[in-house]
């Protein structure tokens, strides 16, 4: 079953970044987006993850092309269907990591899972404040916020760039365990090609060969 389709996205800024792409994501897939800095790997996970409307094509998510829903929908989708995980992890620094992975939870009213926070070695800093943890430990608890939600599809920017190689290796383990549990899908951006290649079904996209 598709969850996304991309077809003939193409955009530029003041100068083209990338015309007519086209893949498929379907349930149990992952696939990494490979490219040097400022080739356009963000700007394409942003389209493809309802934050940028492309200057051409179509997006379509669960059957739905989502550049043209009224916007309150495409919200939902944002908040409710899928994670995205940047590589700055924007979380609300006054508040501890348990309130602010139960931010996510309340949107879409699951519980936070201890076993995830034990995977992720955040359990023991839970009632921490932001501001008290490393930069490592801020990092995988804003990829605990994005799984609390349960999203069918995750869109990951550079999601362990803040971590040594062996935690890394960990949390990528978890979002590939995830994505095969709930037959989810993963869109990863990457400058790392050993971590590009962990992609369970090794789909890759070199952005460098679509500069228009």
């Amino acid at each position: 079953m598709s969850l996304l389709e991309i077809k003939n996205v193409s955009h530029s800024f003041d100068y083209p970044l990338f015309k007519n792409v086209d893949f498929t994501l379907c349930e149990e897939e992952t696939m990494s987006i490979t490219g040097v800095s400022g080739s356009g790997k963000s700007t394409l996970m942003h389209i493809c993850s309802t934050l940028l409307e492309p200057n051409s094509g179509h997006v379509t998510i669960f059957n739905k092309d989502i550049y043209k829903l009224p916007n309150k929908k495409l919200i939902n989708i944002r908040r409710e269907e899928i994670g995205i995980i940047f590589q700055t992890h924007y979380l609300f620094r006054g508040f501890s990591a348990n309130e602010n992975i139960e931010l996510s939870t309340l949107m879409t009213k699951n519980e936070i899972d201890d076993e995830l926070l034990d995977k992720l070695k955040i359990k023991k800093v839970i009632n921490q404040k932001v501001g008290e943890l490393s930069g490592g430990q801020q990092q995988r608890v804003s990829i605990a916020r994005v799984l609390a939600k349960k999203p069918k599809i995750i869109f990951a920017d550079e999601p362990t760039g803040n971590l040594d190689p062996t935690t890394a290796n960990e949390v990528m383990k978890i979002l590939f365990e995830y994505i095969s549990k709930i037959k989810g899908a993963l869109l990863l951006v990457t400058h790392d090609d050993k971590l590009a290649s962990k992609c369970l079904y090794k789909k890759r996209l070199s952005i460098n060969g679509l500069i228009g």
